[in-house]
């Protein structure tokens, strides 16, 4: 029997609840513990939904994101390959690397906030509140992200800056990513709502402060969760 053969004879199915985190914690370790070696093609996504028990959705976020960590490569026609046991030094999404969202976002993001807090219309604060209830209510981790995306960009639009909402448009698909990844392996969610919804108060109270200083607040936790993702190693390193 193989090594993927006698991987998948072990089954292991998962609750429904945070599923996905459950599905990308067991790949990733058994990639970094060498189970799944460099180099082996992994399952399809309709064998790893049946092993974990799973529909196919849940696998591709799980699988996403080990592809944002660099341990797998995705190959037209052939499937996903293990790449490296070792998580990459510096993760990309798409066009662009993790610490360019991180150095970046301040500079777009917080300026943006307080200009809404000044500008914003009585429908974007209706669409703003809105997404925060959305996304309080929200249990599918990939519906969440695209919810969150749809924040971000709002108060971008909301700033009534072209320039402000071309850049955060622009690097949505990345920003999306990096959300999946930082939910999967910081459980961040419930925190993020509060933290949206701190936003979003200050901004249907027209305080540029205090939208400013909550979305500064915001981006340094998102900060501290990728600068512990990227400090993640195997234990055997």
């Amino acid at each position: 029997m193989n090594k993927v053969a006698d991987w998948l004879s072990h089954k292991s199915p998962v609750s429904r609840k945070n599923a996905a985190e459950t599905v990308f914690e067991d790949l990733r370790g058994a990639i970094l513990a060498g189970r799944l070696p460099v180099g082996i093609r992994l399952p399809s996504e309709a064998k790893l939904a049946e092993h974990y028990g799973v529909s196919r959705p849940i696998i591709r976020e799980a699988m996403r994101s080990l592809q944002t960590l660099g341990l797998t490569r995705s190959r037209s026609g052939s499937g996903s390959f293990v790449i490296s046991d070792r998580q990459a030094p510096e993760l990309a999404y798409g066009n662009y690397s993790a610490r360019e969202l991180i150095e970046a976002r301040p500079f777009i993001e917080i300026p943006a906030a307080g200009w809404a807090a000044l500008r914003r219309s009585d429908e974007d604060m209706a669409r703003l509140l809105q997404l925060c209830d959305s996304m309080e209510r929200q249990e599918d981790a990939l519906k969440w992200v695209r919810l969150d995306s749809d924040f971000h960009c709002l108060i971008a639009e909301a700033a009534r800056n072209r320039l402000f909402a071309r850049i955060v448009t622009d690097s949505r698909d990345a920003l999306m990513r990096q959300s999946e990844l930082v939910n999967l392996m910081a459980d961040r969610r419930i925190t993020s709502n509060l933290e949206h919804r701190r936003i979003a108060e200050a901004i249907a109270a027209g305080s540029e402060t205090e939208a400013r200083t909550a979305m500064r607040d915001h981006l340094d936790e998102v900060e501290q969760a990728m600068t512990w993702i990227i400090s993640q190693r195997p234990a055997n390193s």
